[in-house]
């Protein structure tokens, strides 16, 4: 298996784990074992130490040159939580060389493997013989990074760790500090050099972090839970009320079917003349001898039985009537002996205003 996707991934969960960490507060990570405070060791005269907590630095004391062999020769100055930080050496900023350089963005997460091809471009040294590291200064308005190659001949390294020989410090880092005495924030010291102390809180962080992780899985569960006996309940009430909302459902269809009903019943009978109007019109166009005996309204039916001694012309007197249409004789004529008049039966067809209106208006249009 290729390690590169191992790199990405332990370089993607250092990251997550830094952004993390800068979300609690500084007390709660130094209680933790998380945070970056570290002790720096200045060789001079003397060895001063001096305590980083975040962008702020305390003095601890100072050692006489060279330390004293034997234990650890900086246990009178560290004690407590501080005996337990990380050691870092930080040697005068004169005693390396540091180079700007123009990178492309992609060169951030591989700064350092970068910076490899340019140790022998950018200084007069070998690469063998220089302890070297990098850090992004700030980006460019154009994407690139602004970088800086920070470069520590390993004969300067030598020198100043001399005057301790035999002494075993356990230096996890080695920076290079301004003449204000702080850190650039490299560190030059090769990774299989650098020492790593045991995190007393370690199994406690493990600890706390699985314990989390089962309250994020069983809170998860109890939300996963709720929302299941949630949707059982609802599912219980609509079942519940599914008969009375079917019952409900169908009045409100019988309700709707009579209204419809009713509505075109109405539409119906006002769209038909009214019997008054049908009397007035046959009063107006019956001829004179004739006389009649039944007049009945069926629907849109209208039924005319009667005498007349013009019977045969009735159809033609009663077309074109507004109020009806299609007048025809239904059977034949008979003749009363006594009267000597015709005995018809005749029929039409009421004509309603909706059924009439499209067709007047079809004729307006053409």
């Amino acid at each position: 298996m290729s390690t590169m996707p191992t790199t990405y991934l332990r370089r993607f969960f250092a990251w997550w784990g830094r952004s993390l960490l800068e979300w609690l507060p500084v007390s709660l990570r130094r209680t933790l074992g998380v945070s970056q405070d570290r002790v720096l060791l200045h060789p001079n005269e003397t060895l001063q130490l001096v305590l980083q907590r975040e962008e702020r630095l305390h003095p601890l004391g100072e050692l006489p040159l060279p330390l004293p062999q034997g234990g650890d020769p900086l246990a009178v100055l560290l004690s407590g939580r501080v005996a337990n930080l990380p050691r870092w050496l930080a040697l005068p900023a004169s005693l390396g060389l540091r180079r700007e350089l123009t990178l492309p963005a992609a060169a951030r997460e591989r700064l350092r493997d970068v910076l490899t091809f340019e140790v022998e471009r950018q200084t007069p040294f070998a690469l063998a013989d220089v302890l070297y590291d990098g850090r992004v200064l700030h980006p460019r308005a154009d994407g690139q990074l602004q970088a800086e190659l920070v470069v520590l001949p390993r004969a300067q390294l030598a020198a100043a760790t001399a005057r301790w020989p035999g002494v075993d410090l356990a230096l996890a880092g080695l920076d290079l500090a301004a003449e204000s005495g702080r850190p650039l924030g490299v560190n030059l010291l090769p990774q299989a050099q650098r020492a790593r102390r045991k995190n007393p809180w370690r199994l406690w962080n493990l600890g706390l972090l699985l314990l989390a992780v089962f309250a994020l899985c069983a809170a998860l569960s109890q939300l996963l839970d709720n929302r299941a006996a949630a949707a059982a309940e609802l599912q219980k009430t609509i079942s519940q009320r599914e008969p009375q909302a079917r019952s409900v459902s169908a009045q409100r269809q019988q309700i709707m079917d009579a209204v419809e009903g009713g509505a075109h019943l109405a539409q119906q009978r006002n769209g038909r003349a009214s019997a008054v109007e049908v009397i007035d019109a046959l009063a107006q166009r019956m001829p004179d001898g004739t006389y009649l005996e039944k007049l009945s309204i069926d629907g849109d039916q209208l039924t005319l039985i009667g005498l007349s001694n013009q019977a045969a012309a009735l159809v033609g007197q009663l077309e074109g009537a507004p109020q009806w249409s299609s007048p025809a004789l239904s059977g034949p004529l008979q003749q009363e002996p006594r009267t000597r008049m015709d005995r018809f039966t005749l029929v039409a067809k009421l004509k309603v205003a909706t059924t009439a209106a499209p067709e007047e208006a079809a004729h307006a249009t053409h």
